[in-house]
């Protein structure tokens, strides 16, 4: 009974956390999108001139992490809002959530990893390259460091099992 119990709180947590993860990153792309059409846009996460998310939204570092831009262009396919990845993430995430395979864990484990690093990286630019704080973004990374540790919790569980 208790195993089931962890499961299914599991299951529900990462339930909780994806679509946290996924309105954020709509939010994320809606402000983008509005900034883009209105420059005087202002979104309700703008609350004073280093507290802004529009403006970090904006900026190279809302697209491709900041690095597609120098490499291939601005215009490049690849440089998609951050946003938009985020949203495939977590639906990758919700979804692989669902399997018990292997393969499906070493998945979720790894696009985790990449997803914390790339947290990292942005909160580093936030903080010493932008000089801004963006409650969505940190929002996000929180998302993030949970998701990887939900992860890492349920794979540590799975190689347990093997040697008992």
């Amino acid at each position: 009974k208790f195993r089931v119990w962890r499961t299914m709180a599991a299951l529900a947590w990462r339930a909780a956390l994806c679509l946290a993860g996924a309105a954020l990153s709509l939010y994320a792309l809606h402000v983008e999108h509005n900034a883009a059409r209105d420059p005087s846009y202002r979104a309700a996460c703008d609350l004073a001139p280093s507290v802004s998310c529009t403006r970090v939204f904006s900026s190279r570092w809302g697209r491709g992490l900041g690095l597609v831009e120098p490499v291939l262009g601005k215009d490049s396919a690849v440089n998609v809002p951050n946003g938009a990845v985020g949203l495939l993430f977590y639906l990758l995430q919700g979804l692989l959530g669902l399997s018990r395979s292997r393969l499906a864990s070493v998945a979720l484990l790894g696009t985790s990893v990449a997803s914390a690093l790339a947290s990292l990286w942005l909160a580093a630019v936030l903080a010493f390259g932008l000089r801004d704080l963006c409650l969505v973004c940190v929002s996000t990374y929180g998302v993030n460091l949970a998701l990887l540790a939900l992860n890492l919790r349920q794979r540590r569980g799975e190689t347990g099992k093997k040697r008992d």
